[in-house]
């Protein structure tokens, strides 16, 4: 249970306290701003506590935003603030410090109504600054008179309290097909389920199992079954913007919530696209292959835009001419939704891979991925090259770190890098990428070229290591060195299809495909760490699961000392074990109470 402090006597008529039972606090008035720091003592501090003047007038959703939001510490309103327990210190010392300020006596209702705000200021000063939401049309005032307070509920009865927040339920930018062809209702069915206590986690739940079912109609490889899964797709994607609707109408943000919106999504689309692969064999065509490339692009495309994103979260002189244009762009309606369309967001992508799995064949369904997801690869990667040669931007030692943590550096790499230290120092601006993209090409292009059996994969892996350790020997701070981990992953994922396609025996590529959907799922595990502010793994799960370069060596071995059938036994054990252990940390960390409440907003791409 939550406590609001009403800081002076209740207003007659007001429906203030009801407002804020409604949304789960227990009311207790204070005759003044001294026994308002009392009351705020004797609440437990494992509780939230607001103070609010008594005097408030405002819609319900604006206090909702401002007071119960579990995201932020501490939020305010005008008239309201609060703290959750780790702020709690912080309050009371600026409601002391603002006491101590303005005294007034008890039950002195201008001083009062003065002090929330006050308060709200101070926390600034004690190291815990309050989150103010944006209220757009919903109104929060305190009135100092009556004509005032009058205005002010004519104001408040002029704007649609519950229109407002159903509207604000859907994110604010979206791609054209959820924001035309889900969003208009899903939104309804969010406040459906907040109406019916049920939770974002148990939203996104549902969608994880229909999606893993829709990947077992596809399995069946009858027409019926693409039918059913293409369907079954679409009502996942409903219920994966629901939940998310659903998180910001009723503000249910959680650290469960976190790991589950920030791992699912992928879980889904990996598993359909291994759904398919099952139904064509079952039909006679082999595209597992097909399947993993489209795996492998899919990936390295986030990596792509989660490495940009982060070496550019806290640059200085941030400009470009080209962001510039991208600016003047947006600023044509119709444009905007041209560019999110050709970059084929998740809603677009399911709506195409839905519909062609009722209509055609996976072979046909992975092709469309291919080329559109390679078009649209294509095209980001291009303009964020162009914006990074042409911006005057300095990176941050944060950036660089995250970059660092991005590469997913094992020990052999990290040897490398500490003996490259000094030659590292005196390379080109440009070096690192170079390096990295010259020991990519090198085992790819091997893997690709030589027969199974050939060691010189396993050369060509050594060298792969050794430019690696060089490629991140220095910190990551160059235009283009937010390339690296993107290379690093198309390197490693590369080499396992080609690998597994050279062994050319049935079971190889489903067991590249556990084994990449295990790294990845660490890789993307990873960014939502980093996102959250917590940083990387730790650094003995880095080491334990070996590091691209460590386990890019380790399957160029396995396919030089082992025979097509027991390489294929291999991938499968070491896909398991990569399993076992990145998901075992992963659950550890997210369910730890130091793991942040961050609701991710959804694919950049």
């Amino acid at each position: 249970m939550s406590t609001a402090i009403l800081t002076g006597p209740p207003v007659p008529g007001s429906p203030l306290e009801g407002d804020l039972r409604s949304l789960g606090f227990d009311v207790r008035v204070a005759s003044g701003a001294d026994e308002a720091a009392g009351l705020l003592t004797a609440v437990p501090a494992a509780e939230r506590v607001a103070l609010v003047d008594p005097r408030f007038v405002g819609h319900v959703h604006a206090l909702r935003l401002g007071l119960t939001d579990p995201r932020f510490p501490a939020a305010t309103v005008p008239g309201a603030v609060t703290a959750q327990p780790e702020a709690r210190t912080a309050l009371l010392a600026a409601l002391r410090a603002s006491t101590d300020a303005a005294p007034s006596a008890a039950g002195a209702p201008v001083a009062a109504g003065v002090l929330a705000d006050r308060v709200a200021d101070a926390l600034e000063a004690e190291g815990a600054t309050a989150h103010r939401p944006e209220l757009g049309t919903l109104v929060a005032t305190v009135p100092d008179d009556p004509q005032g307070r009058n205005e002010a509920r004519q104001a408040v009865a002029a704007v649609d309290d519950e229109a407002v927040r159903l509207r604000s339920a859907v994110k604010a930018r979206d791609g054209f097909f959820t924001t035309f062809c889900i969003s208009p209702y899903s939104r309804h069915l969010a406040r459906w389920c907040a109406n019916r206590g049920l939770t974002p986690n148990q939203v996104t739940t549902a969608s994880l199992i229909t999606a893993l079912i829709a990947a077992g109609a596809a399995a069946t490889g009858t027409r019926g079954g693409f039918v059913a899964a293409g369907v079954l797709l679409l009502v996942s994607f409903v219920l994966d913007c629901t939940d998310g609707q659903l998180a910001r109408y009723s503000l249910q943000y959680s650290t469960m919530g976190a790991w589950l919106d920030a791992t699912f999504d992928r879980a889904k689309e990996y598993a359909y696209y291994a759904g398919l692969a099952l139904g064509a064999a079952r039909g006679g065509d082999d595209v597992w292959a097909l399947a993993l490339g489209a795996m492998v692009l899919q990936t390295c495309r986030h990596v792509v835009d989660f490495s940009f994103n982060e070496a550019n979260h806290d640059a200085t002189a941030n400009t470009s001419p080209t962001a510039a244009l991208s600016d003047r762009l947006d600023s044509v309606g119709w444009t905007v939704w041209v560019r999110r369309m050709i970059v084929l967001p998740i809603g677009e992508r399911w709506a195409m891979i839905a519909v062609l799995t009722a209509v055609a064949t996976p072979r046909i369904v992975f092709y469309a991925l291919l080329i559109g997801c390679g078009f649209a690869a294509t095209y980001t990667t291009a303009g964020r090259v162009l914006r990074s040669l042409t911006r005057r931007a300095h990176r941050t030692d944060r950036a660089a770190r995250a970059l660092a943590d991005l590469a997913d550096s094992g020990p052999l790499a990290e040897s490398v890098a500490r003996a490259a230290k000094g030659l590292a120092s005196r390379l080109p601006a440009m070096a690192p990428l170079a390096i990295a993209v010259l020991g990519a090409a090198a085992v790819t292009a091997t893997a690709w070229l030589t027969p199974y059996g050939s060691p010189w994969p396993v050369v060509a892996a050594v060298g792969y290591a050794l430019t690696s350790g060089i490629a991140v020997a220095r910190p990551l701070k160059g235009a283009l060195d937010w390339l690296v981990p993107p290379v690093f992953r198309a390197a490693e994922y590369g080499t396992i299809l080609l690998l597994a396609a050279k062994a050319d025996v049935n079971g190889a590529l489903p067991a590249a495909f556990g084994l990449v959907a295990a790294v990845a799922y660490h890789h993307y595990d990873t960014v939502y760490r980093i996102r959250g502010g917590t940083g990387a793994p730790p650094h003995w799960l880095v080491r334990a699961v070996g590091g691209h370069e460590g386990r890019t060596l380790a399957v160029a071995l396995l396919a030089t000392l082992l025979g097509a059938p027991q390489f294929t036994i291999a991938l499968t054990v070491l896909a398991v074990a990569v399993a076992v252990v990145v998901v075992a940390e992963s659950i550890r960390f997210w369910v730890s109470s130091g793991a942040p409440a961050v609701h991710d907003e959804g694919e950049p791409a």
